[in-house]
């Protein structure tokens, strides 16, 4: 009978508001997949219908060739991969550097950094939008590569600086006597051992990069340049919207990020459980 109950407890307690959260999470994707494979005739017809009937990937297909979502992928891809490269690299150096060396205002400076992230980027905008312009950076990539580097380079620090403040600072000096560079150190030594961590913000800073808008649409006119989110800015017109095709558009931004956390997901449990820990 206490066994009895003690299911009973556990299916209301755990199992019933988690499966509410789930279904409240996965109805919106469940609605988006739904509708692009409806067609656009039906979407619109006022009748709600969960299953597509008939079903129909020319969405799909008309998304990705007449829609031009192959240039979007690639340039959100090309601008999300570059930025992670120089995230990681410089998060990593810096998060080394302020877990092992110890020099005045380093808490003032751990402090100022988290606060970067209290601003809003719409504030940066203006600035920057003028000495992008200055510098000839104004639509190209590389404006927004630097303006995610730059934004997201503190708060990975302070990330790193968790995970590498766990391994003891005796393998350092090891190394040293070894005759290892500091460099090496930080890049053959503590890099490898810190693998999941490392993979869990790579990820992080991966959808922060994919999924910005606001700046990339202040920054980037031409349509060659446009990132996955504006495309999906300028399939919405004045007076009609394609709902179809705009959920199409919608998965195929998906796609990549789902397909990250969906591979890393080992790397990513372990390495916010390894960086939450004070060793």
């Amino acid at each position: 009978m206490n066994k009895f109950k003690k299911i009973i407890t556990r299916i209301g307690v755990f199992y019933i508001p988690l499966g509410a959260v789930l279904v409240f999470v996965l109805m919106p994707f469940f609605w988006a997949i739904s509708t692009s494979l409806k067609r656009s005739q039906d979407v619109l017809s006022g009748a709600v219908k969960y299953i597509p009937d008939p079903i129909t990937f020319e969405n799909f297909i008309s998304v990705w060739k007449v829609n031009k979502f192959y240039v979007y992928f690639y340039n959100s891809l090309f601008n999300s991969t570059i930025s992670v490269i120089f995230i990681l690299v410089l998060s990593v150096a810096n998060g080394y550097a302020i877990s092992r060396f110890k020099f005045k205002g380093r808490n003032l400076f751990m402090v100022i950094l988290l606060c970067t992230q209290l601003m809003p980027a719409i504030l940066f905008i203006m600035p920057l939008f003028l000495v992008f312009k200055n510098m000839g950076l104004i639509n190209t990539p590389y404006s927004l590569i630097i303006f995610y580097i730059v934004t997201q380079v503190p708060f990975n620090t302070l990330l790193m600086k968790g995970f590498v403040g766990n391994i003891p600072k005796t393998i350092d000096e090891a190394a040293m006597v070894d005759g290892a560079t500091r460099m090496r150190v930080i890049f053959t030594i503590i890099a490898p051992i810190i693998l999941p961590g490392i993979v869990a913000t790579s990820a992080f800073a991966f959808i922060g990069c994919w999924n910005e808008f606001i700046v990339a649409f202040s920054f980037i006119s031409s349509a060659k340049m446009f990132t996955i989110p504006i495309g999906l800015k300028f399939m919405i017109g004045e007076f009609s919207v394609d709902y179809s095709s705009l959920a199409a558009g919608s998965i195929i931004g998906l796609i990549p990020p789902v397909a990250l956390f969906a591979y890393i997901q080992k790397y990513l449990i372990e390495g916010l459980s390894s960086g939450s820990v004070k060793g």
